[in-house]
Order: structure tokens, then C-alpha cells, then sequence
């Protein structure tokens, strides 16, 4: 019988959801949420198989619980982390009766192909932790069961590779690959192989920072990397309004974690939205490190910045930019240069690029095997819904017509 395919620990996610949890402990421990899946390619199916085997893993997460050397550990890697907190994640279990999973299959003539519906729900302390192991279980058992046209040869080659050209452009690298990784091994073998060139080639002008995932941090002795994701900016915007959401939920942020974790992710409502609230507090554009870019054109981001720091005459360049929006190694390498010219400090945080970057052995590696392009949102909270507008215009997240109302408060277009 095939080993049930599980997250490893309680800590194998990304750093964010834990110092959001904490936030949302603080701030929100008694909202109601829930999370919906959305899988983006429409020509792409799941086999009942998959589905099957996703149903039976799900049990399984109950048995996830932080472990004493991982709390003692999180003490000292994670100062921010207050005692209470550690209290609570001590005592946290998955509830896997909160998740239900429904398999839509494709038509009579091909039953055993289908989409998934994925949905999480109950108070938001808890569930806040589904979204990123349930995708990275969901994509290795897609990846051992409906799609084996591919192979670890070369994997360690290549993310070697990648980050020896990172590290001779000067580039800051963070591992970002969880929730869309191939396998549970693949990114654990990525984190190794970075951290080992990071230190074979410690000439070089470039670094490694760490990983987001706090159990390959644990694991590797290297930093776990992560700050605030946008569902804090939706569930802030739908709980309290959208015409302040952003400042708002900067200034919620900041009282749970004030001097640290503070790099501001802008796209939730576009980022021209974001800045409408920024720049009314020059001292707290101050104090927060930097900004994120996740969305829309990125070589358009950090000359827009550098606009938005010079209007409220703050030295940019003691400013950070972290560039984390399906970056590859060119992307990468043409955003640093950009940053660089500018004045602004950048940090990259790659994801699929690293943890799902393979071939397909049929086509002798001429053809990519493509990842899952799947995510898990914050859909509501409180029977409220949650959306995200990005800096794509068009690409937007959840119910038409709360979409429809928070453009209209940031005076957004519906077309482009």
C-alpha cells in the first residue's frame, strides 16, 4: 500500500500564516471565515484517483502537532512569536470535518476525470492554516497519481545553477516554493542545494536569505522568511471598510509585530489604492521596511515607488522592494539591474520557479511540465465577502458584486 503523502510537520507551511495567525489571535479570534480552491487551468483535470487519495490524507493532518524542540526552536528563531501565541499553537490541531472536497467529473464519457471544490471552514484562528499544506499535498498526489511523465534527474544540477547566477548578480533569494511544489523532496533539495551554493560561493555578491518554510528552516538551520499575505488586507477591508482597508490593516499589523516583519504588500486593492492610504502617515511609511510586488507589470513598480517616497520625502533608498510575482531567472536578473539604477534595495522571493521546475521525460526535456496554477483564498469572513483586485485590472478574486463595490470605492476601471 502507497504511504499516505502528508505534510511533514505542523511547521511544514510558510512563515505568514503563522505570524498572521498571531495577528488574527490578537486582533480577530472570534471571526468566522472561509476558504474556496480555484484551479486557473480550465484544460487541465484531476483523476478521481487523485481525489480519492486527497480524501485519504485529510484525516491525517489531526495528527500534526508542534513538538517541543519545534516550539523551543520557533522561541529562538522567531522572537516575535509571544508566549501566548506558542501556547495556542501548542495546543492547535487540524480539524480536517472543517474541509470539504467534492469531485465534479468532466462528463459520462470520461467519469474518472474532473475539477475539484475545495472548501475550509470555521473560525479564522484556525483555519488560516489549511491553505498551504492542503495545495502542497493536493500537487505531489497530482504529481505521483494523474501526471508521472517526469523525473528528479538533473533537479539538484539545475537549482544549483540558478542560484550561482542569482548569487553573481548580487541578488537576495528567498525559497517560496511551498504550497505549489512538486513534492515535499523536491523542495526540501532545493533548500539544501541553495544553502549549500550560498555557502561554496560566499565570494560572490549575492545571498541566500532563508526559506519560507519553517520546517525545512528548522531543518537546514537557515531563517525562516515571511511577513503578511493578502488576506489580512481582505478580511480587514471586509470587517471594517474598504476606503481605509489598507491603512488600517498596516496599523493593526503594526501593533502586533511594531519594528519588525513590516515589508507591505500593496496589490490586494492595486497597488494605487495602497498608496492612496500611505502616503497620508509619512511616519509610518517610514518605519515599514519596505514593499512587496505580487502583481501586474513589475518594472513599472519600483520607478512608481520611488515616485510615492520622494512625494512624502523619505529616502527611498533605505527602502526595500521585494519582487515575488512568478519570477524566473531573467525576470530576476532584469529587476535587480532596474533596482539597482533606481536606488532601491530589492529581495526576490521565487516560488514555482524553484519547487516545480521540470520537464517532461516523454519529450526528452524539450517540452515543460507544467505546475498546477492553483490557489486557496480567503472567499469570506463573518458571511462577508473577501476579494482581491491585484494590479492585474481584470484578475480579479471572488464575488462579482463585492468586486464590483471596491472598485468603485478606489475608483477603478472595469476594463482596460
Amino acid at each position: 500500500m502507497a504511504p499516505i503523502i502528508m505534510a511533514a510537520s505542523i511547521l511544514d507551511t510558510d512563515l505568514y500564516k503563522f505570524t498572521m495567525q498571531q495577528a488574527v489571535l490578537r486582533h480577530f479570534p472570534a471571526v468566522e471565515a472561509i476558504y474556496r480552491f480555484t484551479h486557473r487551468d480550465k484544460n487541465v483535470y484531476f483523476t478521481r484517483e487523485c481525489y480519492e487519495k486527497f480524501l485519504e490524507a485529510l484525516p491525517h493532518f489531526s495528527e500534526l502537532s508542534l513538538t517541543q524542540e519545534e516550539r523551543t526552536w520557533l522561541t529562538t528563531h522567531c522572537p516575535y512569536f509571544a508566549q501566548d501565541y506558542l501556547d495556542y499553537l501548542s495546543s492547535y490541531q487540524f480539524k480536517p470535518s472543517q474541509v470539504r472536497v467534492t469531485f465534479n467529473q468532466k462528463s459520462d464519457e470520461e467519469p474518472d476525470l474532473g475539477r475539484l471544490e475545495i472548501e475550509a471552514k470555521g473560525p479564522w484562528v484556525e483555519t488560516i492554516l489549511w491553505e498551504v499544506p492542503l495545495m502542497a499535498v493536493l500537487s505531489e498526489i497530482y504529481f505521483t497519481t494523474a501526471d508521472k511523465d517526469w523525473s528528479y534527474e538533473g533537479q539538484e544540477e539545475l537549482a544549483y545553477e540558478k542560484a550561482r547566477k542569482m548569487l553573481e548578480a548580487g541578488c537576495v533569494v528567498t525559497e517560496f516554493g511551498t504550497r505549489r511544489r512538486r513534492s515535499y523532496h523536491i523542495q526540501d533539495l532545493v533548500v539544501k542545494t541553495l544553502l549549500k551554493a550560498n555557502e561554496e560561493l560566499k565570494d560572490l555578491p549575492g545571498k541566500v536569505l532563508g526559506t519560507s518554510n519553517v520546517h525545512l528552516a528548522q531543518k537546514h538551520n537557515t531563517a525562516p522568511i515571511g511577513t503578511i499575505a493578502h488576506e489580512w488586507f481582505m478580511a480587514v477591508g471586509a470587517l471594517r471598510g474598504y476606503e481605509h482597508a489598507n491603512g488600517l490593516a498596516l496599523d493593526l499589523w503594526e501593533s502586533v509585530y511594531p519594528n519588525v516583519l513590516l515589508l507591505a504588500l500593496t496589490d490586494t486593492f492595486s497597488t494605487e489604492a495602497f498608496y492612496k492610504d500611505f502616503v497620508l502617515d509619512k511616519e509610518r511609511a517610514q518605519r515599514w521596511a519596505g514593499l512587496r510586488q505580487d502583481s501586474g507589470d513589475p518594472y513599472v513598480y519600483a520607478p512608481r515607488a520611488k515616485d510615492i517616497y520622494e512625494s512624502l520625502r523619505i529616502d527611498y533608498r533605505q527602502k526595500t522592494i521585494i519582487f515575488s510575482d512568478a519570477l524566473n531567472l531573467d525576470k530576476v536578473l532584469k529587476l535587480k539591474k532596474q533596482a539597482d539604477e533606481i536606488g532601491f534595495k530589492s529581495s526576490f522571493g521565487i516560488g514555482t520557479y524553484l519547487t516545480n521546475d521540470f520537464r517532461k521525460k516523454s519529450s526528452g526535456g524539450k517540452e515543460k511540465s507544467k505546475a498546477l496554477n492553483m490557489v486557496i483564498k480567503l472567499a469570506g469572513v463573518e458571511g462577508k465577502h473577501c476579494v482581491k483586485i491585484s494590479d492585474e485590472i481584470m484578475k480579479n478574486t471572488g464575488d462579482p458584486e463585492t468586486v464590483k463595490h471596491v472598485k468603485d470605492v478606489f475608483n477603478i476601471p472595469y476594463t482596460v
